[in-house]
């Protein structure tokens, strides 16, 4: 998808000011809310429709619907951004979440040795007990596997 949606206001509420990135499903946009003064930050995912017959779409809407229940649901852990709205506006369907500002986790991981910044045991340990912690909650609560 390209950048044609950026500065696009969806659902009258929701402006798109920065493309984050694009995946498989869809694309991940930061946007403002513009009906709060302040214009808090967040972050808008647009999944991707690959049909737009009427059985397939009424299939996707269908497993949309049951994904954004199961995200309002995760969002109640202090480690998962909070789900703040889902719709679907000319064939499209977008989740909103909190905006957690930081760098993509890939920044966090060791890569290459010779770059020198390999972890201290300690630090992967910390690492695999915070990840599994959220892991336990998601799985705790029935959910085995986000499509988005």
């Amino acid at each position: 998808m390209t950048n044609h949606i950026i500065g696009k206001l969806l659902q009258g509420r929701y402006k798109i000011v920065q493309s984050l990135s694009a995946g498989l499903f869809g694309q991940t946009y930061i946007a403002v809310d513009v009906d709060y003064p302040e214009n808090p930050k967040c972050v808008v995912k647009q999944i991707k429709v690959s049909s737009s017959e009427c059985s397939d779409l009424n299939l996707l809407r269908l497993l949309f619907q049951t994904e954004t229940q199961t995200l309002k649901h995760l969002g109640s852990h202090q480690q998962i951004p909070k789900f703040i709205a889902c719709f679907e506006e000319n064939e499209r369907f977008y989740l909103v979440q909190e905006c957690i500002e930081g760098h993509a986790l890939t920044a966090e991981l060791p890569i290459d040795q010779q770059w020198g910044c390999l972890w201290s045991e300690r630090e992967v340990v910390e690492f695999l007990i915070d990840v599994l912690g959220i892991l336990e909650f998601v799985h705790s609560q029935g959910v085995i596997h986000l499509r988005y």
